[in-house]
């Protein structure tokens, strides 16, 4: 695998061949504080094909804030290495200034400042100004989206979808793969799809009975851009029944599925195929490895992880771009595409400042129409927040912090666990928190808050089993999310040991006592992939929870003591 050092100076040294990433202009106006528009746009046009990538939109319609994580660990051969770097070390590693625009949009330190000096970021009405500027400059550019894209808010839950959909079909995307879709279920999965304008796809969706690609989701498609013959892959989530509930799409069966990768790599290749693009929700780690595996992808356009990245990373031949979140960002690719085969390649990470770019009018008053019938709703003010409330972060964030003080005080339970899950954008100390808020980070189809009995011993396995989904040096079996949060729990964890290692000095908060792995505790959770869960919904929870506090308060949260990282 290429290190970045080494692709920089494979890249100054030829540069013709590669070109260059696109950053470095609008970090620089962004630290002066004077981008426009137009600087923020600026692109050299560059061979003879455009992509243009957004994902893990999250059903974030509207202008949000959202911060980047500060910690995000690399284990084994991925330590120290991009994306696993934050804060001062990334803005070290691409010359950005402290306190621009650009630290802003691309790490966590002093976000709150930040925030309040450069605004919100996304809506999907800036995101297509920006793909309508790429589409005047390259009218036939590729919009491809890498999924995560119907899940993630009130509206998008009510509507099971709907609201994403009709958006995104207004944007005309040209193809996209899959994740969070799959908990709307199978069926209406099924039904979007079925009047979708445009490819749904994914090589690794496969019928479960019969061990045979799903008719519905065909593995690639081609398209004839700039004179060559482009074959785009698909690749969903490759871990759906582990992450998520398998009860509600029994029907298909997923995997990374490298050696289909290949078959179709090499079908799209004898077909005639002269650039072949990967559109993948793997995460980063696994994309890196399947690069490794997989001989004649020249780009992998990454999803799941929603890493931002102003560069791309080489493994080999091939180029690997992460677009970011929640609509925070767009990638544009330009390729020079001659005799058959890449001859360079040129990127921009284009971040979404919204208070930079004008809104689309008519995807404006789109967004509106679909947000109408639950304005009130959304609206409504459940309280408000004296800290910064954030999700992102190996081990815990302040909004997991808070529904997890929700579930032990709503719940009457010793122990609180939440799902170590990406989404949901942030809110400053002094906002009032709204319904959207709330449903923001707590929305899915498996909202019921449950409450059990656990025994030591089988809380200690539930968190190694979470480990090792994570800290797994082997980015094949790193299956899941962040770590599943704790509230009245504390523990060490040892990210270099192998599993059923890695966690020790468990310790119950409330009374400081150690953890009797005999002994049985009050648990209360949510987010089950277990059928038939009980409990109220998550949001109710919260809601709940934030209205008897009127102002939240989140304290310091120094129960994870981590070694090794």
């Amino acid at each position: 695998m290429i290190s970045r050092r080494d692709f920089l100076q494979v890249s100054m040294a030829a540069s013709a061949l590669f070109g260059a990433s696109g950053f470095g202009n609008w970090a620089k106006l962004a630290a002066q504080q004077s981008l426009t528009q137009d600087q923020l746009l600026e692109f050299e046009t560059f061979g003879n094909i455009s992509l243009i990538h957004v994902t893990d939109i999250h059903a974030q319609l509207k202008p949000i804030y959202f911060r980047e994580p500060e910690v995000n660990l690399g284990i084994g051969d991925a330590r120290g290495q991009m994306p696993h770097v934050t804060g001062a070390a990334f803005r070290k590693a691409y010359g950005i200034e402290d306190g621009s625009r650009s630290a802003y949009a691309l790490t966590y330190t002093d976000f709150e400042s930040l925030a309040k000096t450069y605004g919100r970021v996304g809506g999907l009405d800036r995101v297509s100004t920006v793909i309508n500027a790429i589409r005047a400059d390259r009218p036939d550019a590729l919009l491809l989206d890498g999924g995560d894209t119907w899940h993630g808010s009130y509206t998008c839950y009510q509507t099971a979808g709907q609201d994403m959909v009709n958006v995104m079909n207004a944007l005309k995307p040209d193809a996209m793969t899959f994740h969070w879709e799959f908990t709307l279920g199978s069926d209406r999965v099924n039904e979007i799809v079925e009047g979708l304008p445009f490819a749904a796809l994914g090589q690794n969706i496969f019928d479960a009975e019969w061990d045979e690609p799903a008719e519905m989701f065909k593995p690639y498609k081609f398209f004839d851009r700039g004179g060559s013959k482009i074959a785009v892959i698909g690749q969903a989530f490759p871990y759906m029944p582990i992450a998520n509930p398998g009860w509600m799409f029994p029907e298909y069966s997923f995997g990374i599925r490298d050696e289909n990768m290949q078959a179709m790599v090499d079908e799209v290749r004898d077909a005639g195929a002269d650039v072949v693009v990967v559109l993948s929700h793997n995460g980063f780690d696994v994309d890196k490895k399947m690069a490794g595996r997989v001989q004649g992808i020249d780009v992998i356009l990454s999803g799941h992880t929603h890493d931002a990245l102003p560069e791309p990373v080489l493994v080999g031949k091939t180029h690997i771009i992460a677009s970011g979140s929640n609509g925070k960002f767009v990638s544009r690719v330009d390729l020079d595409v001659r005799d058959g085969q890449m001859m360079g390649l040129k990127h921009k990470l284009i971040p979404i400042f919204s208070d930079v770019i004008a809104p689309d009018p008519a995807i404006t008053a789109l967004i509106n129409d679909q947000r109408a019938p639950y304005e009130a709703a959304l609206s409504e003010v459940i309280g408000k927040t004296d800290s910064l409330l954030y999700r992102r972060g190996n081990f815990n964030g302040t909004w997991d912090d808070l529904i997890c003080d929700a579930l032990i005080n709503e719940r009457e339970a010793d122990i609180a666990m939440s799902p170590g899950v990406r989404w949901g954008p942030s809110i400053l100390p002094g906002q009032e928190i709204t319904r959207e808020d709330i449903w923001n980070v707590t929305s899915m189809s498996y909202p019921n808050a449950y409450r059990t009995e656990m025994t030591g011993e089988f809380i200690h396995v539930i968190l190694e089993d979470v480990g090792d989904n994570l800290f797994n040096p082997d980015p094949y079996y790193q299956q899941g999310g962040d770590m599943v949060r704790v509230g009245g729990l504390g523990y060490r964890i040892d990210v270099t040991k192998p599993q059923g290692q890695r966690i020790s000095d468990m310790t119950l908060l409330k009374t400081g006592e150690a953890i009797d792995p005999a002994k049985s505790y009050v648990v209360a959770g949510w987010a089950s992939v277990n059928e038939g869960t009980e409990g109220p919904p998550i949001w109710d929870v919260v809601e709940n929870h934030v209205r008897n506090l009127g102002t939240v308060t989140v304290q310091e949260n120094t129960s994870v003591e981590v070694i090794g990282a």
